[in-house]
């Protein structure tokens, strides 16, 4: 393909912040906001979900994004703390003595 036929950057930028919207309103419909439930819980009484960022439903408030930086900049686990971490959790059947 010659440069003269290379379509423009913009329109390739704006093919795909249309793709990007059509997407997050299809995940949209399939995920709405919580309206009952423990989901449901005003913000000033919950920790906000980092779920309902990402589908577009809320937007990061700054304790999310405080923690969210806290973890970026937390030293990785060593292996010996990841092994530990693992034999300690029960797995999905929350069951201890046969860790996964």
């Amino acid at each position: 393909m010659t440069a003269s036929q290379t379509p423009p950057a913009n329109d390739f930028v704006r093919w795909v912040e249309e793709k990007s919207d059509a997407v997050m309103a299809d995940i949209a419909d399939k995920f709405p906001p919580a309206t009952s439930g423990p989901e449901a819980i005003h913000a000033e009484t919950y920790t906000q979900r980092i779920e309902e960022v990402l589908l577009g439903h809320e937007q990061p408030d700054d304790a999310l994004l405080e923690e969210l930086a806290a973890l970026e900049d937390a030293p990785p686990l060593s292996d010996e703390e990841l092994a530990r971490q693992a034999l300690e959790s029960g797995g999905a059947d929350a069951d201890p003595t046969t860790p996964e």
